[in-house]
């Protein structure tokens, strides 16, 4: 190549990286979405498949069924035979947690089992969570992660000899994600990462788009839900809508996290709820916040400004009615991303 030829080339490839699409993301469904059809994993999987899912998130042990190997591998033989990427989930495994159930063992026998079966399905990853907003109170929270990666260190060689990732979600306003950064951290980034949730921060007072920027290095997994957030006299309220319908930006979230994560799940988590409130006006609020920096809740507080108050949704006529509405919200949320990708 000629000299001048060269500096063409290499005047003209940066053009072209521009021009190149972003890397794609997986798309998927979490079965929490349909968590009111009583379906077997296997109308799961036909539900999913037929609704272009690449992955389906199995985020809880009753979504699939039983742990039973022989139910593992015909849920694995299914999945393969529609073409899809299964991943499974679990509750919480902090001991300390309000959540976690001791009736199922300890906290390193139960997350023992499930790598077994992630093994046995065909898991990359096992989705867990150390809690919820009720380990913030009276807390510190950082007891409970000290918790978590106690327990995560103890499990250490039977996730890598498994070769099995841990994928600790942001979960219903237990942590933020600085504080899920210093878990991830402290338990060991080889073998322990991120089941990052886009409607969750809302719960913990923070921006979606801080915990994406914050937290993609260690992405593993994915929920996305759109949300709406307003202010109320007590402080902020927020409703998890279908994707579209809220004030978070989740068009320039979802492609950020194309952009950030190539080659993970975007799987659609759709809660449709009516309003939460935070009330940040009142000093106990605080509380379970001490340590929140000012530039991250002002950031929060740039969201709530901008958000428009939010009807609640009306009650289901019927349980049918309910679970028509929950296949709805979803398919409507399925087909607004995938224009979005």
């Amino acid at each position: 190549m000629t000299r001048r030829k060269l500096l063409a080339f290499t005047a003209v490839a940066p053009l072209a990286a521009m021009a190149s699409p972003a890397p794609a993301v997986k798309p998927g469904i979490d079965i929490f979405s349909l968590r009111s059809q009583n379906w077997t994993p296997f109308q799961n999987l036909d539900y999913c498949a037929a609704h272009g899912a690449k992955v389906v998130h199995f985020s809880e042990v009753r979504f699939i069924g039983s742990l039973d190997p022989a139910n593992l591998r015909q849920v694995r033989q299914y999945a393969e035979k529609l073409g899809i990427e299964v991943e499974i989930g679990m509750k919480s495994i902090c001991p300390t947690s309000k959540m976690f159930d001791p009736k199922e063992g300890t906290a390193e026998d139960q997350l023992t089992r499930m790598i077994a079966a992630a093994k046995t399905v065909g898991s990359r990853i096992v989705r867990a969570v150390l809690g919820s907003s009720d380990d913030r109170l009276p807390g510190p929270i950082e007891r409970h992660i000290a918790s978590t990666v106690q327990v995560l260190r103890n499990v250490r060689s039977q996730a890598t000899d498994a070769n099995i990732k841990i994928a600790i979600e942001n979960h219903a306003g237990d942590m933020q994600a600085r504080e899920l950064k210093t878990l991830i951290e402290g338990a060991g980034r080889d073998f322990v990462g991120v089941c990052l949730d886009s409607g969750n921060p809302l719960w913990t007072i923070e921006d979606p788009h801080l915990t994406l920027d914050t937290l993609y290095p260690y992405v593993l997994t994915s929920h996305v839900r759109d949300s709406a957030v307003w202010p109320v006299p007590e402080g902020a309220a927020v409703a998890w809508v279908r994707m579209g319908e809220g004030d978070v930006d989740i068009d320039g979230y979802v492609r950020k996290y194309a952009e950030l994560c190539p080659g993970r799940a975007l799987s659609m988590e759709c809660i449709v709820t009516g309003p939460r409130i935070f009330p940040f006006r009142n000093s106990k609020f605080w509380d379970a916040y001490r340590n929140d920096p000012a530039w991250e809740f002002e950031r929060f507080l740039e969201i709530v400004a901008r958000g428009k108050p939010r009807p609640a949704e009306p009650r289901a006529a019927s349980p049918e009615a309910a679970r028509q509405k929950e296949r709805e919200d979803l398919e409507a949320s399925i087909e607004y991303t995938r224009k979005l990708l």
